[in-house]
């Protein structure tokens, strides 16, 4: 066990963005909520799985909605520890250490805000390994470890409590309860054991995004290509370098979805691609062709600083470059194809892994 320093939160802000792979809220305004949390209540415990005891009592916590909307409602941290106290009420036992639900953007900070607030531990995983728009969307659901019962809390005071009768009905509803709220909430869910966390959970992923943070400032310091830096970091590639010619982006069901049109730069000079997105980014396009998609990382960022662009911060006119990071393994199995696979968001490819992609162009 060690403590998380205030001075590692900017690079795990940092490449928290990156593995939010567009979504996953802005890591910054979660950075101002932990920074205040650790000002006030001091250090976190940060545990690595292993060291997790079997009989732990393990909840993961984050918010869910819509990226655009967490801009302008600015949570104070205690909409989240409303949620876990009325999850441990329903199931009549406190927790004993909080995870992650989701590693990608302000859900990465928002678990350290809620160990700073309740001195609880924090385990170094989550269930994602990026960002994904929906709940069942972890690797929890995979291993067969049921979502509900949660709670979704809003900053008015409410707090509902869901138990469902699987994963995806669970997000249904919890969609439904958070679009009443504002469309954003703050949640506790997948209660687990720690042998349960151990075989479920996506192991290190805060290291990976503090190396990944670590990446970004070191190019900058030295001029180097921060791309290149942050591609190398995550084991990925660098895809296309160019600018935003065109986007649309609508909030529907409490999702931010759209699409952003890229035109190209240097030796991208001439080529044109499109990314979709439902919060995060799904499918990278040209033409027809696949660059990159889901369950991979697809990661769109200002060309000269490498700082990542949330889906609700692209704008016309930005000067960018594309890269994709191969998603955990687990992703790409047969359970995880059908959660997370580009079939599962409507698009009518098959999946193919970013490394083969690149390898066959």
């Amino acid at each position: 066990m060690k403590s998380l320093s205030r001075e590692a939160l900017d690079s795990i802000a940092l490449g928290a963005a990156v593995l939010g792979a567009g979504g996953g809220g802005d890591p910054y305004l979660g950075k101002l909520m932990a920074l205040q949390a650790l000002s006030d209540h001091g250090p976190i415990h940060l545990m690595r799985v292993d060291e997790v005891p079997d009989d732990a009592w393990c909840v993961a916590v984050g918010s869910m909605g819509a990226p655009t909307v967490a801009i302008e409602k600015f949570a104070g941290g205690g909409e989240l520890i409303a949620a876990l106290r009325a999850l441990e009420a329903r199931l009549g036992r406190p927790f004993t250490h909080l995870a992650s639900m989701e590693v990608g953007g302000m859900n990465s900070m928002l678990p350290i805000v809620a160990a700073a607030i309740t001195g609880l531990p924090l385990v170094d995983c989550d269930g994602m390994g990026r960002a994904f728009p929906e709940l069942q969307m972890c690797t929890p659901t995979i291993f067969g470890i049921p979502a509900s019962p949660m709670v979704a809390a809003d900053d008015k005071g409410n707090a509902v409590v869901i138990d469902a009768v699987d994963n995806a009905w669970t997000e249904r509803l919890a969609r439904s309860a958070t679009i009443e709220m504002g469309a954003i909430s703050y949640i506790a869910l997948y209660p687990q054991t720690g042998v349960e966390l151990k075989k479920s959970m996506i192991p290190d992923t805060l290291a990976l995004a503090k190396k990944i943070g670590d990446a970004i400032v070191s190019a900058r310091s030295s001029q180097d290509a921060p791309a290149a830096s942050v591609a190398a970091a995550g084991g990925g590639f660098v895809l296309f370098d160019g600018k935003v010619t065109d986007l649309r982006r609508t909030t529907v069901a409490g999702f931010a979805r759209g699409t952003v049109w890229l035109e190209g730069s240097g030796n991208d000079s001439g080529v044109k691609v499109e990314v979709h997105f439902q919060n995060e980014n799904l499918i990278a396009l040209r033409g027809t062709t696949v660059l990159a998609s889901s369950p991979d990382l697809i990661v769109i960022l200002e060309t000269d600083s490498g700082q990542p662009i949330t889906t609700e911060d692209l704008r016309y006119g930005n000067r960018i470059t594309l890269i994709s990071l191969p998603c955990d393994p687990r992703w790409r199995t047969t359970a995880g194809l059908k959660l997370v696979g580009p079939k599962y968001f409507g698009f009518d490819v098959e999946y193919t892994p970013i490394e083969e992609l690149v390898s066959g162009r």
